[in-house]
């Protein structure tokens, strides 16, 4: 079943920064079953977030690619996964993130 790892960054980005390599190790990264994430996609369109670098403001989750979620959408990322019990452990390490004022890194499938 394909997954997406979702990890606290310890340190900030920065513009101009790419993160363009796939290691959800480096941030102790946890899983989530994509059949989770689906039902999800089309409200996590609502979260600024940006793809791969700073550089390059969304809206929502690179799907196949890396999501850098910043400590300002947290909140409504809360939101959005509080609904499904599935997720508690994806909504708690975004509270802590929030609670630490950190970043979330994504990792798509």
């Amino acid at each position: 079943m394909a997954k997406h790892y979702f990890g606290i960054m310890q340190n900030a980005p920065s513009i101009g920064q790419r993160y363009d390599l796939y290691e959800p190790e480096k941030y102790e990264c946890i899983s989530v079953d994509d059949d989770h994430i689906l039902p999800l996609l089309e409200d996590l369109k609502q979260l600024k977030c940006y793809w791969h670098t700073l550089d390059r403001p969304e809206m929502g989750l690179a799907y196949c690619g890396i999501t850098i979620i910043p400590p300002d959408s947290l909140d409504k990322m809360m939101e959005i996964i509080i609904t499904e019990r599935r997720l508690s452990e994806l909504y708690d390490l975004i509270a802590k993130a929030k609670r630490d004022g950190k970043y979330v890194i994504h990792f798509g499938i």
